[in-house]
């Protein structure tokens, strides 16, 4: 097996939702598990949160989320963004990426070029998660 580095976000009774908003928008295989399949919680307000889940797309990627006890602090996260970032023969698929997490989101950037020449924007989307597309310019 080899080592992996991927984004494992948190939510506060979010994270089906959002993981299945994930989905739509990269498409891929998606696999949750709730407190209550592993008995986790003796909350029964905690039942149906997600204990872990995993979306692993066609293009490579995984993205893996799941929601926060009760009994522990949560906040949005401000402190890291997600970023997606390929080359001029990426555009469509980052810009249809884009498109999707911008519905509901707010954009923080527009996606446009930027001063280094690539274009750039960042969104946080309809769930907090902060992220970054940066789509190559053509090298010449």
């Amino acid at each position: 097996m080899v080592a992996r580095l991927n984004p494992y976000l948190s939510f506060r009774d979010t994270a089906r939702t959002a993981m299945e908003f994930y989905e739509t928008v990269f498409g891929g295989s998606l696999t949750m598990s709730t407190f209550a399949d592993f008995h986790v919680s003796e909350d029964p307000a905690e039942q149906d949160k997600l204990m872990h889940s995993q979306l692993e797309t066609t293009s490579g990627f995984t993205i893996m989320g799941s929601d926060t006890p009760n009994s522990m602090d949560w906040s949005p996260q401000s402190n890291m963004s997600v970023s997606l970032s390929g080359g001029a023969d990426d555009e469509a698929e980052l810009r249809g990426y884009w498109d999707k997490l911008v519905d509901g989101g707010t954009v923080a950037l527009p996606l446009e070029t930027a001063p280094w020449g690539d274009a750039f924007g960042m969104v946080i989307d309809k769930f907090g998660t902060r992220w970054m597309v940066n789509i190559m310019g053509s090298q010449g």
